[in-house]
């Protein structure tokens, strides 16, 4: 099916010109390049090890920038820790995989130590030595140890997403009672279990229904249906 170039009518399969304006119906050869590419264009990316060097000098001029305006303007203040504390968690974050292929119980384990960095250095610039080691490194601790043992569970990428979600709820749980044994612990000196009994026991709630969903087929299948899932 083809139109008319001027007027926009439908020409027949045969036609030499349009019957309502007489343009030239243009008929392309067969074997003629088409005016559009046919495959999208792709674009090569960038290496890894230059796209790490972007980054870092990236953070690095952040870091010298702020640290020189802290000194020059605000030099009784040290606000400039919070940005250097945010570079190198960024840096662990973004920048190290691209240089190392690390495992993931390792990159996960140094993100949440790159939080502890940050939490670190915001505790010098507000004098809080205190608390960082007597709450906060205990959280992030635990918070490692629970990322480690949910990475090295699930390993392989063989497992339902029913599976990951139940787990991941599990992890939840534990880290919230975790929170509050560590926060009554600094805060009273004693452990006085009292939310986080009530959100554990949510977690173990939606735990359960979700296990026996993996192991029902016909449940299994139906949520699949449902839910796409």
């Amino acid at each position: 099916m083809s139109y008319c170039v001027n007027c926009g009518v439908e020409l027949n399969p045969g036609a030499a010109r349009c019957p309502l304006c007489g343009t030239p119906a243009w008929k392309p050869k067969k074997d003629a390049a088409p005016y559009f590419p046919t495959r999208p264009a792709v674009i090569d990316p960038a290496p890894r090890r230059t796209a790490a060097l972007i980054l870092s000098s990236m953070l690095a001029s952040v870091v010298v920038c702020c640290g020189l305006l802290n000194l020059v303007f605000i030099p009784d203040k040290p606000w400039s820790l919070y940005i250097i504390g945010a570079a190198v968690m960024l840096f662990i974050w973004f920048v190290l995989p691209l240089c190392l292929r690390l495992p993931l119980p390792l990159r996960l384990s140094l993100d949440v130590i790159a939080v502890g960095i940050y939490v670190w250095l915001i505790s010098l610039s507000v004098g809080g030595g205190v608390w960082f080691r007597g709450l906060a490194m205990p959280i992030l601790g635990l918070i490692c140890v629970l990322v480690f043992l949910l990475s090295l569970l699930l390993r392989g990428g063989r497992h339902s997403r029913l599976t990951v979600l139940s787990l991941s709820i599990g992890a939840a749980g534990l880290l919230l009672l975790g929170v509050e044994y560590f926060v009554n612990r600094y805060a009273h000196g004693v452990w006085a279990p009292g939310w986080s009994l009530v959100t554990s026991a949510v977690c173990v709630a939606l735990i359960i229904p979700l296990r026996v969903i993996r192991r029902v087929p016909a449940l299994r299948a139906e949520v699949r249906r449902r839910f796409n899932f």
